[in-house]
C-alpha cells in the first residue's frame, strides 16, 4: 500500500493555492449567496403578509431597511471568507482626507434621504393610498416608499419618484388625513323652461349610479345625493350637489365619470344643457 507524504497532505490541506481550499471557499461563498437569498425571499414574505393586513407606511419603508441589511450581512460574510477584513480595514484606516471627503460628499444625499424616510415612517405625515398635494402643485397618490424615494401616482396613472429628504422639506396637503372620505360640491347647468324637480332627480339618480359615488357616513340614505335648485343664472338654473367618494379615488376620475354620466342622462330625458348665445336682430330702417 502506498502512502501520501506528509508534505504532500500539508500542501493539500493547508496550502491556500490548493484546489481543496478553493473548493471550500466557492462552496462557503455559495452557501452564503445561498443563505441571503432565502432570507431575503423569507424578508420580501413575511412583509407581503403584513401589508396585506395593514398599509402603514412604516412597514413598506422597513422592508427596504431590511432587505438592505441582510444584503450587507451576506457581504461581510463573503469578505470574512475571503480574508479580507484585514485589507479593507487597511484601506478604511490608510484612506487620505481627500478620499474621505468625496466619499462624504457623495454619501450625504443618500444619507439626508435614508433619515428623512426614517422620520416619514415615524411621523407619518401620510400614508399608503393617501392622496397628497406637493408645495410644487405635484399632486398624487402615494403608491411605495424606499429607503431613498417616495413613490406617487399621477394623472394617467404616471409614476412620479421624487428623493425621501425633497418631500420631507416640503409642505404637504394630506387630503385624505384623518379621513375616510372626500367630498365635493358639483354643479349643473339647465335651460329656464326645465323641470327643476325632474331634472334633480335624473342628476341624482346620475349620481348615485357612479361607481365611485359612497353614501355619505353620517346622513340617511334617504338625503344622500340630493340636489338643490341653488339660483337663477343669466341664462341658465344652476343645481348642485355633493358628491362623497374613497379617498383612493382620483378627483378628477370622479369628476369625468359623474360629468358624463349627468349629461347622460339629461340628454336621454330631454333636458336642455344650455349655452351663451346672441340674437341678432336685423330692423330694416
Amino acid at each position: 500500500m502506498r502512502y501520501i507524504s506528509a508534505d504532500i497532505v500539508d500542501s493539500l490541506t493547508e496550502g491556500k493555492d490548493s484546489w481543496i481550499y478553493v473548493l471550500v471557499t466557492l462552496l462557503s461563498v455559495l452557501a452564503v449567496v445561498l443563505l441571503t437569498w432565502l432570507a431575503i425571499r423569507i424578508n420580501k414574505r413575511v412583509f407581503k403578509k403584513i401589508k396585506a393586513r395593514r398599509k402603514e407606511m412604516q412597514f413598506y419603508f422597513f422592508e427596504k431597511v431590511s432587505s438592505v441589511i441582510i444584503v450587507a450581512i451576506g457581504v461581510f460574510l463573503v469578505l470574512i471568507i475571503f480574508n479580507g477584513m484585514e485589507s479593507l480595514g487597511r484601506t478604511l484606516l490608510g484612506g487620505t482626507a481627500i478620499i474621505s471627503a468625496v466619499a462624504a460628499f457623495v454619501a450625504q444625499d443618500a444619507i439626508k434621504d435614508v433619515l428623512a424616510g426614517l422620520m416619514m415612517s415615524i411621523y407619518k405625515p401620510f400614508e399608503i393610498g393617501s392622496r397628497i398635494e406637493l408645495e410644487d402643485k405635484t399632486v398624487g397618490i402615494v403608491k411605495d416608499i424606499s429607503m431613498r424615494h417616495v413613490v406617487l401616482q399621477g394623472i394617467d396613472n404616471k409614476c412620479i419618484i421624487i428623493p425621501n429628504s425633497k418631500i420631507n422639506a416640503m409642505k404637504v396637503v394630506n387630503y385624505t388625513y384623518l379621513k375616510t372620505y372626500h367630498s365635493m360640491v358639483m354643479e349643473f347647468f339647465v335651460s329656464y323652461d326645465t323641470d327643476t324637480k325632474k331634472a334633480s332627480e335624473v342628476i341624482r339618480k346620475a349620481v348615485m349610479e357612479s361607481p365611485f359615488s359612497i353614501p355619505k357616513k353620517d346622513v340617511k340614505d334617504g338625503d344622500y345625493g340630493q340636489v338643490y335648485f341653488s339660483e337663477y343664472g343669466e341664462s341658465s338654473l344652476k343645481l348642485v350637489t355633493s358628491v362623497y367618494y374613497e379617498v383612493t379615488s382620483p378627483t378628477e376620475k370622479v369628476r369625468d365619470d359623474i360629468n358624463t354620466r349627468v349629461r347622460e342622462a339629461l340628454a336621454a330625458n330631454g333636458i336642455e344643457i344650455p349655452y351663451p348665445y346672441v340674437n341678432i336682430v336685423n330692423k330694416k330702417v
